[in-house]
C-alpha cells in the first residue's frame, strides 16, 4: 500500500470511529509486551483493535480520539532512544508517528497520565474496553477522580464509560476492500502450506515434521506468524478437536487431519484438510470424508447475504445428522436425532466463525436475541466435521476416524467467495496431488 493509502486508511477509520461515539473520548491502548520466562518474551503481537485505527505496530502505544464538532486523534507513543534502537530496532517516536499514520498529535507516552485528565474534563462519556485489563480499569479510575476533584471549580467528569469494542466490533465485522486483498493473500499462502504437507506426509514420518513443512511455507511466503498453533493430527488424534501436541507418528492406514493458517500483516487464515496418510482413501474413510465435504457444500449454500448465520450451520447439521443414521453411528429419525442433538456426540462444534484481525474475529453472533443477517465483506469460516471415537457401540471400520474440512470464505451479493479454495478437497485432487509428491521425491 502506498504511504498516501496507508495514512488516508487509518485515518478514515478512526473518521468514523467519531462520527459513531457522537461525542467524547475513546481510549485504545495496544496490547503489552508478554515475559515468558525470566528476561525473554513473546514475539510482539499488537491489539487489534488498536492495530485497526493506527496501523501502528510497536509497544507502549496509547490511541485517543476526542469525537465532538472538531474531532481530532492522538496517539501515545515512545520516544526515539538510539541505546534502545541499537538492541531493539527501529522506534517512530512521537513526530515521526504523527507524519507517518496521520494523527492530528502525538506525544510521548510518558505523558499519558498528565495529560489524560485534562483531555476528560468535561466530557460527557468515555469510551474504552471495560474490564479487559485490570490495570487499565485502575488507571482510568485515577484519571476520572482526578478529574471529579475539580468539580468547585466547574469541572466535570464523564458521567457515563462505554466499551469501545461495541462499536469497533461493527466497524471490523465488514471488510474493506484493503482487508480483503490482504485476507486473499493470507488465504493463498496457507494453501500453498497445505498443498505442501500432503506432498511431505508419509507413513512414519512424525506430526512434528509436517508442521514444520507448514511453517516454513508460511514464513518463506511472508508471513509473519501462524495465526494459531498447528494441529497435526493423525489417527485417533484427529478426534481431539483442539490436539497440538503433535508429536505422534503418522501411521500406514491412518487419516491426519491439519488445521493451520497463517497470519499475514495482522490478519488471519483457518483452513482445515483431512488425508490419508498413504495417499489414498480407504472406503471407509471415503464414506465419512464425502459426508462431511457434502455438509460443507450445504452449508456455503447458505453463505448469502439476507441469511440468518445460524443458517449454514444447520444446513451442515442436517446433512451430518442423516448421515450418522446411514453410518448407523446413530438410531432413531433424522427429526428426532435433530431435537434431541444426538449429533454431538460426534459433531459438537460450530460449522463457523468471523474471521479478520483475529482468528475468530470480533463481532457478535445475535443482536438482540436474532441471530446476525449476513451481509457483503462479511469474512468467515466454514468447518464441519465427524470425530468418531472408538467404543463398543461404533462400527469397527468406523473406528478413531476424525474429518474435518474448513474454508475461509467472504459474503458477495451472490455466492460465497471460498478464498481458500487453492488447497485441494476433493478426494481424487487429494490423492492426485499425494501421488505428484511421492512421485517427486
Amino acid at each position: 500500500m502506498k504511504a498516501a493509502d496507508h495514512l488516508a486508511l487509518y485515518a478514515t477509520r478512526r473518521e468514523r470511529l467519531a462520527a459513531l461515539m457522537g461525542e467524547g473520548v475513546a481510549l485504545i491502548a495496544t496490547a503489552p509486551e508478554r515475559v515468558r520466562n525470566r528476561d525473554s518474551h513473546y514475539p510482539y503481537r499488537f491489539d487489534s483493535y488498536f492495530y485497526y485505527l493506527t496501523g501502528f505496530v510497536e509497544p507502549e502505544a496509547v490511541l485517543v480520539v476526542v469525537a465532538g464538532k472538531s474531532p481530532k486523534a492522538l496517539l501515545f507513543c515512545r520516544n526515539r532512544d538510539p541505546e534502545r534502537e541499537t538492541w531493539e530496532g527501529f522506534r517512530y517516536g512521537p513526530e515521526g508517528a504523527r507524519e507517518r499514520f496521520g494523527f492530528d498529535e502525538a506525544h510521548p507516552v510518558g505523558e499519558l497520565d498528565e495529560a489524560l485528565p485534562k483531555l476528560l474534563e468535561d466530557q460527557p462519556v468515555l469510551y474504552y474496553p471495560v474490564g479487559a485489563e485490570a490495570d487499565w480499569d485502575a488507571r482510568v479510575m485515577r484519571w476520572l477522580n482526578i478529574v471529579r476533584a475539580k468539580s468547585r471549580a466547574g469541572i466535570a467528569a464523564p458521567e457515563r464509560l462505554h466499551d469501545v469494542r461495541a462499536l469497533l466490533d461493527d466497524m471490523r465485522l465488514v471488510k474493506d476492500e484493503q482487508e480483503l486483498a490482504t485476507m486473499r493473500r493470507a488465504a493463498r499462502i496457507a494453501a500453498a502450506a497445505h498443498r505442501r504437507a500432503m506432498q511431505a506426509a508419509r507413513p512414519g514420518r512424525m506430526e512434528y515434521e509436517i508442521e514444520a513443512e507448514l511453517l516454513h511455507e508460511f514464513r518463506r511466503n511472508g508471513a509473519q506468524f501462524p495465526a494459531y498453533s498447528p494441529i497435526v493430527a493423525a489417527g485417533a488424534n484427529a478426534c481431539v478437536l483442539h490436539y497440538v501436541a503433535n508429536d505422534a507418528r503418522l501411521r500406514d492406514g491412518d487419516l491426519l487431519l491439519i488445521d493451520a493458517g497463517c497470519e499475514l500483516d495482522g490478519y488471519a487464515s483457518d483452513i482445515t484438510r483431512t488425508f490419508p496418510v498413504n495417499g489414498r482413501f480407504s472406503g471407509a474413510q471415503r464414506e465419512v470424508y464425502e459426508l462431511v465435504l457434502a455438509a460443507q457444500r450445504a452449508a456455503m449454500a447458505k453463505v448469502r447475504s439476507g441469511n440468518a448465520w445460524n443458517e449454514p450451520h444447520d444446513a451442515a447439521v442436517r446433512v451430518l445428522a442423516q448421515g450418522m443414521l446411514d453410518l448407523e453411528l446413530l438410531s432413531g429419525s433424522l427429526d428426532e436425532v435433530l431435537e434431541k442433538e444426538t449429533y454431538k456426540r460426534f459433531y459438537m462444534h460450530r460449522t463457523g466463525h468471523w474471521l479478520g484481525l483475529d482468528v475468530h474475529d470480533a463481532g457478535e453472533y445475535k443482536r438482540q436475541g436474532n441471530w446476525r443477517r449476513l451481509a457483503p465483506g462479511m469474512a468467515l469460516t466454514v468447518e464441519p466435521g465427524l470425530y468418531i471415537r472408538a467404543a463398543d457401540d461404533v462400527p469397527a471400520r468406523l473406528r478413531d476416524i476424525g474429518v474435518r474440512i474448513e474454508d475461509d470464505v467472504v459474503v458477495t451479493a451472490g455466492e460465497c467467495e471460498v478464498i481458500t479454495a487453492e488447497a485441494p478437497k476433493l478426494v481424487d485432487d487429494i490423492e492426485a496431488l499425494m501421488r505428484d509428491g511421492r512421485s517427486a521425491g
